[in-house]
């Protein structure tokens, strides 16, 4: 499917669309916004990078930010920052952190494709930029097997998405409709109903039998199979290579231009912890745990962990192209119209990073600052 033209314009389809796509969210968090984050974190120590006395790093409890919960549970980014003390701040949804981006109570934060590309339209490209890659895959449409069989046997039926226009409930309509079945996409009725529903009640909706599926990010596509659901598709198979962008890394172009030594060091930070979790991945997980627990109070069972820490890829990589086409699949819904994508990467930084450590530059498809 063609995607959206890169000369840019800034239209959304509909002025009531316009919240839901500014508050879409690519990792789906639950809820609209995490408790502050009390747990123990490692104290600053040496020199001050850039002077700076702290840097606000925000995140969300999931297995998509692997990258994040990682590198602040084993002090990764600390280590690089030196002096600079990590604030960090958990987010359950992509409004409350891009709102808190536009506000200047962060400067950094991990989130999904389709808030940066809303957030960054919304601003006519003022206020973010994307730096990073994070995390691929991690996106599963799982079923009530005993109502659903086969991919053919979608029609009539009634599958969850986490959010109105997030990525997931993009990717739910351009699958349908590349299947000949059609969905108003506003309203979510048509030959399959598309219920928008948050992560943390999809699980009990499934068992109750209010839903015969779900598309939907890791853990919850875990937590459905482990509830008797069948993952039917992996959207990995959808995917030039299996890789699409699910998470990303973006920071306040205001910080970016008065602390470029900083946002160096937090990206130094994000690489070594994506180089750790390969390296180190029984360890990895588990620290990915204690983080979750950390911020919820709670840790994820095994049978629910450990399938949804093999299905997320940690990338340095943006997977520029992908964005690019999730991008067009919303243009193809009717939820967005000419998306501003030109500018939306900055990586710069990344690839000084990169080059350091003796790896390839990553690529932005075009659409880097100029």
């Amino acid at each position: 499917m063609p995607a959206p033209r890169s000369t840019l314009r800034r239209s959304l389809a509909a002025a009531a669309a316009l919240p839901l796509l500014i508050g879409a969210l690519g990792a789906c968090g639950y809820g609209s916004q995490a408790k502050k984050d009390d747990s123990v974190v490692p104290a600053a120590k040496g020199a001050r990078t850039g002077g700076l006395d702290e840097v606000r790093i925000g995140y969300f409890p999931n297995v998509t930010h692997a990258t994040a919960l990682v590198g602040l549970q084993q002090g990764l980014f600390q280590k690089e920052l030196g002096g600079t003390q990590v604030k960090q701040q958990p987010f359950n949804a992509g409004p409350s952190a891009i709102e808190a981006l536009n506000a200047g109570a962060i400067d950094i934060s991990w989130i999904g494709p389709s808030p940066a590309i809303n957030g960054f339209t919304q601003s006519d490209g003022q206020n973010l930029k994307i730096i990073s890659g994070s995390a691929s895959g991690g996106v599963s449409l799982v079923v009530n097997p005993e109502k659903i069989k086969s991919l053919d046997d979608l029609k009539g039926k009634r599958i969850a998405t986490p959010q109105l226009a997030n990525t997931q409930d993009v990717a739910l309509l351009n699958y349908l409709s590349e299947k000949g079945l059609e969905v108003d996409a506003k309203t979510g009725k048509g030959d399959v109903t598309v219920v928008r529903q948050d992560n943390k009640e999809i699980p009990g909706s499934f068992e109750s039998g209010a839903l015969d599926g779900a598309w939907v990010p890791e853990p919850t596509a875990s937590k459905l199979v482990a509830g008797g659901g069948k993952v039917l598709l992996d959207e990995k198979k959808l995917w030039k290579d299996g890789k699409f962008v699910i998470t990303n890394v973006i920071v306040s172009q205001k910080f970016l231009k008065e602390h470029p030594d900083v946002v160096e060091a937090v990206l130094r930070g994000s690489v070594k912890s994506n180089a750790w979790i390969k390296a180190n991945p029984d360890e990895a997980k588990a620290a990915v745990n204690a983080k979750l627990k950390a911020d919820s109070g709670k840790e994820l069972p095994a049978e629910v962990l450990d399938p949804a820490f093999k299905n997320v890829e940690t990338t340095d990589d943006p997977l520029a192209t992908t964005l690019r086409d999730e991008a067009g699949h919303a243009v193809k819904a009717g939820l967005l119209t000419d998306p501003l994508l030109d500018g939306i990467y900055d990586l710069t930084l990344l690839n000084k990073v990169l080059k350091a450590e003796k790896r390839p530059a990553v690529e932005d498809a075009g659409l880097g600052t100029k």
